[in-house]
């Protein structure tokens, strides 16, 4: 094929969309990838020498200009003939270090393997170079096996040949299967978007919460259902001496599923300054069980430690927000002046919503990064009672239907019939045929994924199923998509795994924003299988620099134990998910919410009968999250449970008008 022919074909490669989208990949497609080994990107500024790889690619501006001062000292030595048919050869060849699959190109998936000097060459483009130009690989290449293969036209492209024939140059650029999804979320032939794990944690007894202090040391705390708190330096060390111990008052047992414990932690949201931090758990007390919120404050002599003798209990309560600024003297907390019924006789003040059951798992929205879209919004997973599992969004006063609906269904008929027609409907309900028990997640605001934006990950205990949904802006519904584990050649990135543990406990967000969840083999507050992940897409990354942090200094008194990764990449993975159901607007009202229909599941109890044979009951623990600004607490009344289920959500950011910059609880 003629040079101008495969220059045509490379002008269509800048055209690709680079949007997220469901997509239908074929079985042989596979995942860009870089010189680095990691995923390619979309360039800050236009590459003025590389152009062809403007829109997405593996260089960046400085990239690019040292590949172009390698053109100029390899064609300076040609002779001007030489130099008229040869240098589009030697620009092309160069400008392979910027292919979003520069690491195939030149064999370089595994930094175990050696670079190639040269790209992997079709066999006609390789004919055609060598016939005319064959002089400029002694000027590109330092290879003396590729020198002395020069005069034999077969056996040298033999050795400039690859493996994997899709790959190479220039039949990749016209390869549909690779090019017509490049740069989005790889999805399988059933619609359900391929992520890709890095195990950050592991070794843990059933990790209920992850928390960072947003405190600019990018520290990151997890709390263990046995009532430890251990400290993460930014480097995924852990720190030997605790956080938080209070594992001998905390009330647990060796029994899967069981849901006492030591159940979240949240900081202040002006923690830097206050040294507070907040939890909860479960405590007997004259052989009666109870749940305990707790106020503590950072240790005078360690960052890294509490000082346990700072203890101070607060309110539990159904549904409330309260505000714990300034509450050194006087009352443990006050109310918010903008909560919902503080002027009603007939409602606690702290109340802020209604009508949840068993809220597990809430996060607050940080909104877009450049429109600030979404920010402040509060999602809750609400676990249900018989049939549905759904995602809330929580807003000031309003009534989310339990015990009168579960999901967009009747629960009491009664109720239901009586119910105002102003109950807020969920934004997502799924079957029991999909899972039993919803634990919620977060919104993608983090910047190393950026095809994740504004995605709304979340999971299910039971089934394992991880889930997501993105919202139209068009229709204001939600859209859902599967999560799975990348196959084939998705995840085959170093460090990277495309397997996890099935009881997913808590998602987490670290203090940039990046995605992590925490699952775990056995079920148990004393099994040491807790894993954590954290979520990446390896179809597209943020250019090189734009994601560093730079992390305040962390005084470390404890020795550090360093981080040793256990999980590994599964080459072969066999997935059999139930299908979901198809998704419908819900009844009475224009709302943007879908949901799946509805089907005929097993009876509840028939359901907790079985669970409880095999010794796997579904643990509704509470979990705690933070975020910026106001900290709220959720309670709900499940019959499966011996406790009122609560949970501390977090800080909602202080710029945030959906609700204050105070401490809040749900």
């Amino acid at each position: 094929m003629a040079l101008a022919g495969w220059r045509t074909a490379l002008a269509r490669l800048v055209l690709l969309p680079l949007a997220l989208a469901p997509l239908r990949a074929g079985p042989g497609s596979a995942h860009p990838q870089c010189l680095d080994f990691k995923p390619p990107f979309r360039p800050p500024r236009p590459l003025p020498f590389c152009e062809q790889y403007t829109a997405f690619g593996c260089c960046d501006a400085e990239q690019d200009a040292a590949l172009s001062r390698r053109y100029w000292a390899v064609t300076s030595r040609l002779e001007p003939d030489t130099f008229a048919v040869c240098a589009a050869y030697v620009r092309d060849l160069l400008c392979q270090e910027c292919s979003p699959y520069a690491a195939h190109l030149f064999d370089a998936e595994d930094p175990s393997t050696p670079l190639r000097t040269v790209p992997g060459l079709c066999k006609d483009y390789c004919i055609d170079v060598w016939q005319k130009c064959r002089i400029i690989f002694r000027h590109l290449s330092p290879d003396p096996e590729l020198w002395a293969l020069e005069t034999n036209r077969a056996k040298f492209c033999r050795y400039l040949s690859l493996d994997d024939a899709d790959y190479c140059f220039p039949r990749l650029l016209v390869n549909e299967n690779l090019n017509v999804n490049l740069g989005q979320v790889r999805a399988d032939t059933e619609g359900c978007l391929e992520l890709c794990l890095v195990e950050v944690a592991n070794g843990l007894r059933n990790p209920v919460a992850m928390v960072h202090a947003n405190d600019g040391t990018h520290r990151f705390f997890v709390a263990e259902q046995v009532g430890l708190i251990w400290t993460y330096l930014p480097n995924h060390s852990r720190l030997e001496k605790p956080f938080l111990n209070i594992s001998e008052v905390v009330l647990t047992s060796p029994w899967e599923g069981d849901e006492r414990g030591f159940l979240g932690i949240v900081f202040h949201p002006q923690f830097k300054h206050t040294g507070k931090v907040y939890v909860y758990y479960s405590v007997e007390v004259d052989y009666e069980e109870r749940i305990r919120i707790s106020e503590f404050k950072i240790s005078p002599d360690d960052m890294n430690t509490v000082d346990h003798r700072s203890e101070r209990s607060a309110l539990l309560g159904k549904v409330l927000r309260i505000d714990v600024n300034h509450n050194d003297r006087g009352p443990l907390y006050r109310i918010p002046p903008d909560n919902p019924f503080i002027d009603d006789p007939s409602a606690r003040p702290e109340v802020y919503a209604y009508g949840v059951r068993n809220m597990w798992r809430c996060s607050f929205d940080r909104g877009d990064p450049i429109t600030k879209q979404g920010q402040g919004r509060l999602f809750c997973g609400d676990v249900g009672q018989n049939k549905f599992e759904e995602v809330d969004i929580i807003e000031k006063g309003k009534n989310y239907g339990w015990r009168a609906r579960e999901g967009f269904e009747c629960y009491d008929k009664k109720l239901c019939a009586n119910s105002s027609l102003d109950d807020v409907l969920p934004i997502y309900a799924y079957p029991h045929k999909m899972g039993k028990s919803v634990t919620g997640g977060y919104v993608y605001r983090g910047c190393q994924s950026p095809n994740l934006n504004g995605l709304y990950i979340f999971g299910d205990f039971m089934s394992g199923r991880l889930m997501s949904l993105r919202e139209n802006e068009a229709t204001r519904q939600w859209q859902y998509n599967e999560i799975c584990m990348g196959r084939g050649q998705t995840c085959m990135f170093p460090g990277m795994i495309n397997n996890y543990y099935q009881y997913i406990i808590s998602f987490a967000e670290d203090e940039a924003g990046e995605l992590y969840f925490m699952s775990t083999g056995v079920p148990s507050a004393t099994s040491p299988r807790g894993v954590i992940y954290k979520m990446v897409d390896t179809s597209r990354r943020a250019p090189p620099g734009k994601c560093q942090i730079k992390a305040a200094p962390v005084k470390v008194k404890s020795r550090i134990i360093s981080f040793e990764p256990r999980e590994k990449f599964i080459s072969k993975t066999v997935t059999v998910r139930p299908k979901p159901r198809t998704t419908t607007k819900a009844p009475r009202r224009s709302s943007p919410t879908i949901r799946p229909t509805s089907s005929s599941t097993a009876d509840w109890a028939e359901q907790i009968l079985q669970l409880l044979k095999n010794r796997s009951v579904t643990p509704t623990a509470p979990i705690l999250t933070q975020q910026g600004g106001s900290l709220v607490e959720e309670v709900g009344g499940g019959k499966e449970s011996q406790l009122q289920h609560f949970h501390l959500i977090g800080m909602v950011p202080s710029d945030c008008s959906t609700i204050n910059p105070q401490v809040g609880t749900e």
